[in-house]
């Protein structure tokens, strides 16, 4: 007797996500969109001012992010741990690609459109920044000057007072070069960290010896790292001036800043200076 053939089974429905949770969401729990899409107060009629707040706040997301890799470039270099200080640093090289395109929704601004909700600004400016002046600072831009704004936020105030007697990301390579017998001056070695670095010949020599050597050394890798940070951050700088200059001139800026005049300034700089120098030595 011959066995039927059974039908085909049809084809398993794809299973519904789970919807009913006790509370808030998973996602939610985790991620905070509800706080995060609720922190937008607007402080004028104009319907652009919604995209320069919430730019603006998604930068300090971004700061946020890249004080975080660079603080851990900074603990690893301490360690000689150089591998998960090169991870760390091109992460952030990314993150500062994400943080420089933010100047695209308000690259096109025109005068009109800024000024109709600047007024509203007050006193507030981004050189107001907590989180952006504990980057600087990691990059060895050391100013006591710069926690004074910042002296009725207590923590903001203690967590950049902390960061502006720590070694910077800087000092800490610099520290690391001299271990593995780099002729690094005891200058540099023992400077007062809270204090603006300012560059060496003895540095620019020692980056000239690395970079003549083995190109996938150890050293020669971090070296490209840093640079690559560094290259980010002066685009940074010019594209905030380039924005700034398109919406308002050279009008001053906002919190008694000199606007254009300041970022110009900015801008011309290198942060690991050596590391550019160097390079006419190779």
């Amino acid at each position: 007797m011959s066995h039927m053939a059974h039908p085909p089974s049809e084809a398993a429905e794809p299973e519904t996500p789970h919807l009913d949770f006790a509370g808030t969401t998973p996602y939610e729990d985790y991620v905070k969109a509800d706080v995060l899409t609720h922190l937008q107060h607007t402080l004028s009629d104009d319907p652009g001012e919604m995209v320069f707040l919430v730019t603006t706040q998604v930068m300090e997301l971004w700061f946020t992010v890249i004080v975080h890799e660079w603080e851990t470039a900074a603990r690893a270099l301490r360690s000689d741990d150089v591998p998960t200080a090169v991870a760390a640093l091109k992460r952030s090289v990314r993150e500062l690609e994400a943080l420089n395109a933010s100047w695209t929704p308000l690259g096109q601004l025109t005068p009109a459109q800024f000024n109709s909700y600047r007024s509203a600004l007050g006193e507030g400016s981004g050189f107001q920044s907590a989180m952006y002046r504990r980057l600087e600072f990691l990059l060895g831009e050391k100013s006591a000057s710069m926690l004074v704004p910042h002296r009725g936020a207590p923590r903001a105030h203690a967590e950049l007072e902390k960061a502006l007697h720590e070694p910077s990301l800087y000092d800490e390579v610099l520290r690391l070069l001299a271990r593995r017998g780099h002729a690094i001056p005891e200058a540099v070695l023992q400077r007062d960290v809270s204090r603006r670095y300012e560059p060496s010949d003895e540095v620019e020599r020692a980056w000239a010896a690395i970079y003549s050597g083995d190109q996938d050394a150890e050293l020669a890798r971090l070296g490209e790292a840093l640079t690559d940070v560094a290259e980010l951050v002066w685009r940074w700088r010019n594209d905030h001036l380039v924005a700034t200059r398109r919406a308002m001139g050279a009008k001053a800026g906002t919190g008694g800043s000199a606007g254009v005049a300041w970022l110009e300034k900015r801008a011309r700089k290198n942060v690991f200076p050596e590391l550019w120098t160097a390079r006419s030595h190779v």
